[in-house]
């Protein structure tokens, strides 16, 4: 076993530019005054940790350090007699021991408490059974001790050696727990307990039945240990739960937000009872609104989830939906999204009023309320949430609408255009809530601030308008938000200041069928009145053609075209249909003629015009096949969209259901413990085990589910075969950082001494510490591990050399190179969704693109597509329905997120080359974009790299 290997429980940093001092000055040091000794002792310490072997210096250190009475050196020599040898090379014990075993015993009586509390934690290190046995009645005794810190280091240092030295201390457990009885101190009691539970849960057991009743009096760290006394006992044994679960309900009201957490974890486990889950459910709840850390709550928040996830715990959870509503009072989004999220899933006939009141409330707190960067956000989930609520409980969508069409005039247009969306869906699927929505459209039309939410407002109107008075209040609101006509002469008279109020009264043909006409041009005139505010009191739709912006005005053109078929078809007077008519045309003709002109920022595009002229041709023709189109079509176009997307979400949801419901089919295999792959094993494995396991990172990763899936996979072979020093790699990725557990085999004859591993690193890795150095005896071999730490998502390569000293040997020292690790991006990089619109959003926003081009051998496109998929763990955004069928060309989305919290987005764009035959290969491009270079050139490699399909 080499040095390297040792057991030892303490880490001390290590300065490595000084030059290792000998052992005749350290032999001197030792023998000075206390400040010397002391340093010197901090040397030995060091150098033995480093692999140095020091044996002359034992009897120094006890002859002139031993018996010396500071603090400092008592603790210094704690930490040297946990690592110095204590046998011969044969195993036997070393006679100097003798005397340090002396000392202990003298320690364990020392009057000074510390003194005793941390010998007695040392000899929880110890593991020679010889150097133990005399002292065993000096630790009996510390038992009684005044000193609580004395006590409770007692009951550590009796558990370890019981533990693996049964017959030094066979009464242990009896000892331990006449101790338990008589004692007061909390920490004492809960060491004590631990003890008893892992050497004899029956005494731990007798115990607690006589005092269960008290349980609620007693302190946090007790109660920590008595619910997992009372889990790994019903879980062991489950005829025992009626006997516990009564003082498991009463640590539900423990003080301790650990001890609630616990207990209400461990209740779930014991009983699937509806009152149970209640109470546990409660519990959690309670502990998410009374916590002030962002982290317990979304640890809580998935212990709620995954109650839900349970079939039979579903329906309790539905009467919980209020009290889970509580925890929107958090200002964190996440969290916020979580509870949003949880709501919607347990929401049903029964408590959807309720849910929707409460959300209501929620929109109407933040109007108007900036103090919080996310209130934005906030708006657009909940406005979502009760999206879905209308979609689900189309009774609920009356008490909704009213309130977020307020929003349509927002500064925030995601919000806005989630709310239009909304409203878009609900008008089509309503027909009784038409009226409301088309009035309370025209109510807020005017206000709406962005030209985005302008029109698709304008389409609801445009398609949606039935009657003559809202097809009149439509024009009235397109003529007041145009303002003065034509419009290229009243700029060019503002311009000039040739138009003055009085004048500007008198402007406007008196024929119009709008008679308010007179009025709008007085607004007109009160804006120019004043040059300095002529931006700000321009109305807006002037205001978006003026910026340039003509799609609005393509738009406005099909809605004015819609609505006067529409006008047409309801009014029989000729007089009235042409006089509305030739007003709609007027409004195309002077909007082309401002796009034209240059007055606005940027010039009509060409397709803008096409589409105006177009509207005016069908308006001065009127032909029974355009107004069927134009007033037919477009409706039942939407409907299909919207038809085709509830049943996608159907779909999804039947599919969770399934996946919840668990049914057993005759055939199915049976799955035996030892048998499976850990991760396969949920409410069988001992929960607090799993946390152990998870906390020291020892739990699979998700992928492996394949229980024979091996380690091997992942092994790097460093060097040659044939090099003296022979070295493989196992690379383990954590979430934040990489574990190398490198092997290293002398292949020589030679002893090799300070063998070291040095590492460097490429990209944004960081090693974290320095391999000590250790000595390998001809043809042996060690483990060596080496802590890499990881800082953001992209390629990373580490590199490094082995350096050691043959003894004997007068040359320099040796060095083998190492091949490079390479650390692959797709141990950071998970599939995540997002929404379309999120998606156009961070494409815009992400500076960093990256175009891959197609080179695959591949010849059919959803294949590439999948094959692309896997390779980069991305998930594709483009539904499955858009991407079926072939017609030689297909557009997807992907995107992943990395644990690090960074976006990826991807397009892929490729086209099959028909005129190159049937085999011909899959062509085109992939566009990568991410925040940061590093990712998107990374996932670009990513992509080169695995675009050719292997052979099996």
């Amino acid at each position: 076993m080499t040095a390297a290997e040792n057991v030892c429980y303490t880490l001390i940093n290590v300065p490595m530019d000084s030059e290792p001092p000998s052992e005749i000055s350290l032999k001197n040091d030792l023998k000075g005054d206390v400040k010397l000794k002391t340093e010197a002792l901090k040397k030995v310490i060091i150098m033995i940790l480093n692999g140095e072997k020091l044996p002359g210096l034992l009897m120094t250190i006890i002859r002139f350090v031993l018996p010396l009475q500071d603090h400092t050196i008592k603790k210094l020599l704690l930490v040297f007699w946990e690592i110095v040898p204590k046998t011969t090379p044969d195993g036997r014990l070393l006679q100097e021991m003798i005397l340090v075993c002396d000392a202990y015993r003298k320690d364990l009586q020392h009057p000074n408490e510390f003194i005793r509390g941390s010998t007695l934690r040392f000899l929880c290190k110890l593991k020679e059974a010889e150097l133990l046995e005399p002292l065993m009645p000096a630790i009996r005794a510390c038992l009684e001790h005044r000193h609580s810190y004395v006590r409770r280091n007692a009951v550590l240092a009796i558990y370890t050696i019981y533990r693996n030295f049964e017959h030094l201390i066979p009464d242990a457990p009896e000892l331990i727990h006449d101790f338990l009885v008589n004692e007061k101190d909390a920490s004492c009691k809960r060491n004590a307990f631990m003890m008893l539970i892992h050497a004899d849960q029956d005494r731990a057991l007798d115990y607690l039945s006589t005092c269960i009743d008290q349980v609620q009096t007693f302190g946090d760290i007790l109660q920590l240990v008595i619910v997992e006394l009372i889990y790994k006992v019903c879980h062991a044994n489950p005829s025992e739960r009626a006997r516990f679960i009564r003082c498991i309900y009463n640590l539900l009201q423990s003080s301790s937000p650990a001890v609630k957490y616990e207990a209400a974890g461990t209740l779930v486990t014991l009983s699937s009872a509806p009152t149970a889950i209640k109470a546990a459910a409660q519990c959690y709840i309670d502990l998410i609104i009374k916590e002030s850390d962002n982290n317990v709550k979304l640890i809580v928040l998935d212990r709620l989830i995954e109650l839900k996830e349970h079939p039979s715990h579903e329906r309790v959870l539905q009467d919980l939906v209020m009290d889970i509503l509580r925890v929107l009072s958090t200002p964190d989004l996440e969290v916020r999204k979580k509870t949003l999220q949880l709501a919607l899933d347990l929401v049903s006939s029964r408590n959807v009023e309720e849910l929707v009141i409460v959300l209501k409330k929620e929109v109407i707190k933040t109007n108007n309320v900036t103090e919080h960067e996310d209130t934005d956000k906030y708006r657009q989930l909940l406005v979502r949430t009760l999206h879905s609520c209308s979609v689900r409980f189309p009774d609920m969508a009356a008490n909704v609408i009213p309130v977020l069409m307020e929003f349509l005039s927002d500064n925030n247009e995601a919000a806005a255009a989630d709310v239009l969306e909304f409203v878009r869906e609900a008008i089509q699927r309503f027909d009784n809530l038409r009226p409301l929505i088309v009035e309370k459209m025209l109510e807020v039309f005017h206000a709406i601030k962005s030209v985005k939410i302008y029109r698709g407002a304008l389409w609801i109107l445009g398609e949606y308008c039935s009657t003559k008075e809202d097809i009149q209040s439509v024009m009235t609101e397109v003529r007041r938000s145009l303002g003065e006509i034509p419009i290229v002469e009243s700029e060019i008279k503002k311009e000039t200041g040739e138009l003055k109020p009085e004048e500007e009264v008198s402007v406007g043909p008196a024929q119009k069928l709008v008679t308010e006409m007179g009025t709008y041009a007085t607004q007109s005139a009160l804006s120019s009145s004043r040059p300095a505010k002529k931006e700000e009191d321009r109305p807006p739709l002037r205001g978006f053609l003026l910026d340039g912006d003509f799609f609005v005005a393509a738009s406005l053109a099909t809605t004015l075209t819609k609505i006067a078929l529409r006008y047409v078809s309801l009014v029989q007077e000729k007089k009235k249909q042409n006089s509305f008519i030739a007003e709609s045309m007027l409004l195309m003709a002077t909007i082309l003629h401002l796009g034209k002109s240059s007055l606005p920022k940027k010039p009509i595009t060409d397709d803008d015009v096409d589409r105006i002229s177009l509207c005016l041709k069908v308006l001065s023709e009127c032909s029974p096949l355009m107004n069927d189109i134009f007033n037919k079509e477009c409706r039942q176009s939407l409907s299909h969209m919207l038809s085709a997307k509830l049943e996608e979400e159907k779909l999804s949801q039947k599919k969770e259901s399934e996946k919840r419901n668990v049914t057993v089919q005759p055939d199915d295999p049976i799955s035996f413990m030892q048998l499976t792959a850990k991760n396969e094993m949920s409410s069988k494995e001992d929960q607090f085990q799993l946390s152990l396991l998870a906390a020291m990172g020892n739990t699979q990763r998700k992928e492996a589910a394949d229980p024979l899936a091996s380690k091997l996979n992942k092994v790097t072979q460093l060097t040659g075969f044939s090099d003296p020093v022979y070295a493989e790699a196992y690379v383990h990725v954590n979430q934040y950082d990489i574990v190398l557990d490198v092997l290293v085999v002398n292949q020589t004859s030679d002893t090799l001494q300070n063998c070291t591993l040095e590492l460097a690193t490429l990209g944004d890795l960081k090693l974290v510490e320095k391999p000590s150095p250790l000595t390998l005896a001809p043809h042996d071999f060690a483990n060596i591990k080496a802590n890499v730490k990881v800082a953001s998502t992209e390629n990373g390569i580490i590199f490094g050399n082995i350096v050691y000293d043959v003894s004997g040997a007068a040359s320099d020292r040796n060095c083998v190179v190492l091949s490079d690790i390479h650390i692959d991006i797709m141990d950071y990089i998970q599939p995540a969704s997002c929404t379309d619109a999120e998606f156009r959003q961070m494409w815009a926003e992400f500076e960093w693109e990256n175009k891959v081009t197609v080179n695959t051998n591949i010849i059919d496109l959803n294949e590439y597509l999948q094959h692309i998929l896997k390779s980069t763990n991305m998930k594709c955004l483009t539904p499955e329905k858009a991407l079926s069928g072939y017609c030689g060309f297909m557009a997807a989305n992907l995107y992943a997120r990395s644990i690090f919290g960074e976006d990826a987005l991807a397009n892929v764009s490729i086209e099959k080359p028909i005129h190159l035959g049937p085999e011909a290969p899959v062509t085109g491009h992939i566009r990568i974009r991410a925040k940061s270079q590093g990712m998107a050139l990374s996932l670009g490699d990513k992509i080169n790299l695995s675009q050719k399909k292997t052979s099996l």
